[in-house]
């Protein structure tokens, strides 16, 4: 079954940085899309950045535009997200997520937490 497991969340103040990880298994990871999303309190699930399978084309928010980076590496199964100059608007569990034959996948999340 598909499992996605995140990891490297935390607290950080202003202007700091993190980097997620998340573990991917029970699909052909190098074949699918992956992309990061996040939900703060109150709000709905968002897409925040996602790389291709193909040949690694990355697409992000706006408002991450400039500051995350996604990659992956397709021989370890992992998907990462750079998080640099955080805003405590970026406050929010982070999740990866793919969409495998019709289905909507996501892990638990990881609490990214910006705060002075």
């Amino acid at each position: 079954q598909v499992q996605l497991v995140e990891s490297g969340g935390g607290q950080v103040r202003p202007g700091g940085a993190l980097r997620l990880s998340c573990a991917a298994s029970g699909f052909d990871f190098s074949n699918y899309a992956m992309g990061w999303f996040r939900q703060a309190p109150g709000k709905e699930r968002e897409l925040v950045a996602q790389i291709s399978s193909v040949d690694g084309a990355t697409w992000y928010a706006n408002d991450v535009k400039g500051r995350f980076t996604i990659s992956r590496d397709n021989a370890k199964n992992l998907v990462y997200l750079q998080m640099n100059r955080l805003k405590p608007e970026d406050t929010a569990v982070y999740s990866c997520g793919c969409y495998i034959q019709r289905v909507n996948y996501w892990g638990q999340g990881t609490q990214v937490t910006v705060s002075p």
